[in-house]
Parts: structure tokens; C-alpha cells; sequence
């Protein structure tokens, strides 16, 4: 789980850019906070996508979910941020994506204007990007087979 600031913001990254699916989302008002589940979906799940209780039921089937939580009101504090799990004191790193072809994944990157924490030829780890999300969480970006 991810806690983001702005909801809006993070799933236009998360849907737009990395091309993730919202499957699901829980509303928590009286606790004050919203919960957002999205999978990485191939086509053909996102095109047979199932309908009402089938769909929640479906978001939990899947092999991997990110859980975006939205605590209300960070949205509106211009100075507000949540530490990222990097600086000090260390925690929480990253999440990692891997992709069919990592220098298109770049190309994508660039175009979209995502932030670079390390680019693939950066640093003595080729072959691996680091990308920022829109709450400065790194994301590492791996491709399978350049792995070995």
C-alpha cells in the first residue's frame, strides 16, 4: 500500500502512464480515508472486464495489486508529502515493474515527462531504470530477460 496525496493525480499516473486498471475502490468517509486496488491487466482482461460484485471478486483473484491510500484533506496542503522510505530514516524502498522491452519503456517515460531517478545506463546497475511517481515514490523498471 502506497499512501498518495492527491488520488486524482496518482491514478492519472498510475492508470496513464504505467497503465494500470482500477478494479476497485472502498470509501471509508467515516474514517476519512479512500482505498483505490488496480492490476496490471493484459488486454483481453481489461476488454472482458466483469461487472458489479464480479468485478471486486476479480481485483482479489489477481496475481499482483497495488493499494492506493487516500487519507482526506492531504490533497489541499500545498506543503503536505509523504516520506518516500529513501532518505533518512530508511524504510520503505520501492515497488518494481517489469516490461516487455525496457528502452521503449524509456522512450514512454520521457514522453509522459516522469521523473528519472536513475535512467538504464546510469550507475554501475545497467539495464534497470528507477522512475517517480507523482508522491516521489521510486519505481524500479526491470526487463526480464536483460536481468541475468
Amino acid at each position: 500500500m502506497l499512501r498518495v496525496k492527491d488520488p486524482v493525480k496518482s491514478l492519472a499516473f498510475y492508470t496513464g502512464v504505467l497503465g494500470m486498471t482500477l478494479l476497485a475502490l472502498k470509501k471509508f468517509p467515516d474514517m476519512g480515508f479512500d482505498l483505490y486496488f488496480l492490476a496490471k491487466l493484459t488486454d483481453s482482461e481489461r476488454e472482458n472486464l466483469p461487472a458489479g460484485d464480479e468485478l471486486e471478486i476479480f481485483a482479489f483473484r489477481q496475481r499482483g495489486i497495488l493499494e492506493l491510500t487516500h487519507n482526506y484533506g492531504t490533497e489541499t496542503k500545498a506543503d503536505f508529502s509523504y516520506h518516500d522510505g529513501n532518505q533518512d530514516p530508511q524504510g520503505f524502498g520501492h515497488i518494481c515493474f517489469s516490461v516487455p522491452n525496457l528502452e521503449e519503456a524509456v522512450a514512454w517515460f520521457d514522453k509522459n515527462e516522469v521523473e528519472f531517478k536513475k535512467r538504464p545506463e546510469e550507475g554501475s546497475m545497467k539495464n534497470i531504470a528507477f522512475i517517480k511517481d507523482v508522491d516521489g515514490y521510486w519505481i524500479e523498471i526491470v526487463q526480464a530477460d536483460l536481468m541475468g
